[in-house]
């Protein structure tokens, strides 16, 4: 008699790659119906015109992209760049002593620091800026407190730029913070104590060892900050005026009072590229530096 073995392997390979696929299938399908077909009729938008009612019908036209070399336009887009790179830097001026302060002192409270950051950036982005809103404001508690401790009769923070860049600090900082804190924790400190042994100071051997070691962390948390702060526009409608708006800002007009979705959809389309030119120097900059170290 033969001896009946278990079942055959490909079956069960096959089992197994069907219940992967059935898995596989409802995240897949809900990508396709709202990311996939969305982004296509946002590409296919700008070659429409708005009709009188205000509906978008699709034609053949390119005036929606043509409108786009507009220099009300384009300075709005010069603007929010420049406000985007401002967020960047102030974002690691705040984020690296942060995070290298959780990473190499904070010894058993770590988790619970780390905590102390991430939860409050649990509220809604709206509300924090609501909030931001009511302590700048000529009456607010930052300026109510100038008044009353004699320092001055108040400052007039909002509809200024710096406003608009502070919230947009306060509001993404936080992804600055934690990729440089992943790049700190995994930073071996026996190469700071050689450090400090071979340039004989602190600020030479961070410079020297301390930063290049993290620089990755450093530039993806540049990279997370940049492109939500570039097409960012909560932060300069409720803490700027009209002389800070942004290319975000325009964009949101364009679909709700100003009911032109074709050109707004081609705002959305040329900012796109540039975020995908800037990405695509970013990744070869980087690949390079990678490779000649």
């Amino acid at each position: 008699m033969v001896a009946l073995g278990p079942a055959p392997a490909p079956r069960r390979s096959a089992q197994r790659t069907w219940l992967w696929g059935a898995l596989l299938a409802v995240p897949t399908a809900w990508m396709v119906a709202f990311f996939v077909i969305s982004m296509v009729i946002v590409v296919l938008l700008p070659f429409g015109r708005t009709t009188n009612d205000g509906f978008p019908v699709f034609s053949t036209s390119l005036d929606n992209y043509r409108a786009l070399w507009n220099d009300v336009y384009l300075e709005l887009f010069v603007r929010s760049v420049l406000y985007a790179l401002a967020t960047v830097v102030l974002s690691a001026l705040i984020a690296y002593p942060t995070a290298y302060a959780i990473a190499l002192h904070g010894g058993r409270y770590k988790n619970a620091l780390i905590a102390a950051v991430v939860v409050p950036f649990f509220a809604s982005y709206l509300i924090r800026m609501y909030a931001w809103k009511a302590l700048l404001s000529d009456d607010g508690l930052v300026n109510s407190g100038l008044r009353g401790s004699g320092l001055g009769d108040g400052i007039a923070f909002l509809n200024t730029p710096w406003a608009v860049i502070g919230g947009l600090v306060y509001g993404f900082v936080v992804f600055m913070i934690l990729p440089i804190y992943a790049s700190l924790e995994r930073l071996d400190v026996s190469l700071v104590e050689a450090g400090k042994d071979l340039y004989h100071g602190p600020v030479r051997t961070f410079f020297s060892v301390t930063l290049p070691a993290t620089r990755y962390g450093l530039y993806g948390g540049a990279l997370l900050v940049f492109l939500p702060a570039l097409g960012d526009f909560v932060s300069a409608q409720l803490l700027g005026g009209a002389g800070t708006y942004m290319m975000g800002n325009l964009v949101q007009q364009q679909f709700n009072e100003g009911q032109n979705w074709p050109l707004g959809s081609a705002m959305t389309v040329g900012m796109m590229a540039a975020l995908t030119a800037l990405m695509v120097a970013y990744l070869r900059a980087t690949s390079t530096q990678a490779r000649e170290t």
